[in-house]
């Protein structure tokens, strides 16, 4: 799922634009667009800020009232946030300053399916080539919060909630099932199922013992009855690509 912004002060702007983002995805067939829409630089700003707002990709008009596009790309650059900016523009003059904050694209108005798609698609390839670096997770309180996979300690169900455990002790509740969270992540091979309760990155395990497994953020897990054998497989699999290894070392 792509999370991608327009930010526009002309409603029909707007409307034309997504209109677009929609006949490219349906052209293109590629993964989810989640789009929304914004009047004011100030306005996308606030909800990345203070909102936890993380888009892939914005869509930004550079002449508007109060703050301009460029003036807040800047913002944006000076605080760290590396999201894909494509800017939508009436005028050439400002191009310089666009790449100056590290502008994907730059498209002058009238933007066309002709101009805008081969800019999407130099967007989406970067997504796919970074996708394994980040997921998108849905949390308990309706936000969409990207969160890099390395951060993953493990995750835990908790009665409805699925708790994800991050680096910096820090963590988020999910409003999802766990085998809908497996789903998300078993496609990295990092990341094992324990049992119904635990998923676990194996990038995180310090040692592993027969009934438990110490992490690098000192935590301990207990280990479901019957999961150390298989859970030892993966492990040596996942770090030595060879199970006739899996006899040199035991916990």
């Amino acid at each position: 799922m792509y999370q991608i912004a327009i930010c526009d002060d002309e409603e029909f702007e707007l409307d034309k634009v997504e209109q677009m983002l929609k006949d490219y995805h349906a052209k293109s067939a590629g993964g989810e667009f989640l789009i929304r829409r914004f009047v004011s630089s100030e306005d996308i700003f606030l909800q990345i800020t203070t909102k936890n707002y993380q888009p892939d990709l914005i869509l930004l008009d550079i002449y508007m009232p109060g703050s301009s596009g460029i003036e807040t790309a800047k913002k944006l650059r000076n605080m760290g946030n590396t999201c894909r900016i494509v800017f939508m523009t009436s005028s050439q003059e400002h191009a310089l300053d666009a790449f100056g904050v590290d502008a994907f694209s730059y498209l002058v108005k009238p933007v066309s399916r002709e101009t805008l798609f081969p800019a999407l698609d130099k967007v989406i390839t970067d997504l796919v080539n970074n996708q394994s670096q980040y997921i998108l997770l849905q949390t308990a309180n309706d936000c969409v919060q990207r969160v890099e996979l390395s951060d993953i300690i493990y995750c835990e169900a908790q009665r409805k909630k699925q708790c994800v455990f991050l680096k910096e002790n820090e963590s988020v509740y999910l409003r999802m099932t766990m085998k809908k969270l497996y789903e998300m992540l078993s496609s990295y091979k990092r990341f094992v199922k324990l049992g119904a309760s635990y998923i676990v990155n194996m990038e995180h395990i310090e040692q592993l013992y027969a009934q438990m497994m110490l992490l690098d953020s000192g935590e301990e897990v207990y280990l479901p009855r019957g999961s150390y054998k298989e859970l030892r497989e993966q492990y040596f699999e996942y770090y030595f690509g060879d199970k006739s290894l899996m006899t040199i070392r035991t916990f």
